[in-house]
């Protein structure tokens, strides 16, 4: 098994990967304001920076211990996201007839946080594949 710690000091590697995070984020907040949603291009920009960032912390603590973090960090990141996902769903009662919008909103915002994690944790190829996925379905 490759492990994917980190030096604290290993600041373009630690640059590198929150950079990519951010941009990862911003290509699918840029198609979900395009469509006027909600969350547009800085939330998602931020949840996806955040989540690096919460998988990056185990990563730097470094051995045994980051690796079992990594793991609860992971954890925690989609469960939060989850509780953010559904400030952005709402139900409209339109006459007798009820209806739920932003279902697709607060997938996207789960998805760019998988998004984030998997740039902090250095998976270059599998965050491009999955932004590519992520607007296909969004398109």
């Amino acid at each position: 098994m490759k492990a994917y710690l980190l030096a604290p000091d290993d600041w373009q590697t630690i640059g590198a990967r929150l950079i990519l995070a951010l941009f990862l984020g911003s290509v699918i907040g840029w198609n979900r304001q395009q469509h006027h949603r909600a969350a547009g291009l800085r939330t998602h920009m931020l949840v996806s920076l955040g989540a690096a960032v919460f998988v990056l912390l185990p990563l730097q603590i470094g051995g045994a211990a980051g690796l079992d973090g990594l793991g609860r960090a992971v954890q925690g990141v989609a469960t939060g996201v989850g509780f953010l996902g559904a400030g952005e769903i709402i139900q409209v009662q339109r006459g007798r007839k009820a209806s739920v919008t932003g279902l697709t909103s607060a997938a996207s915002l789960w998805v760019t946080a998988a998004l984030g994690m998997v740039a902090g944790c250095g998976l270059w190829v599998l965050g491009v594949m999955a932004t590519g996925l992520t607007l296909l379905t969004l398109g």
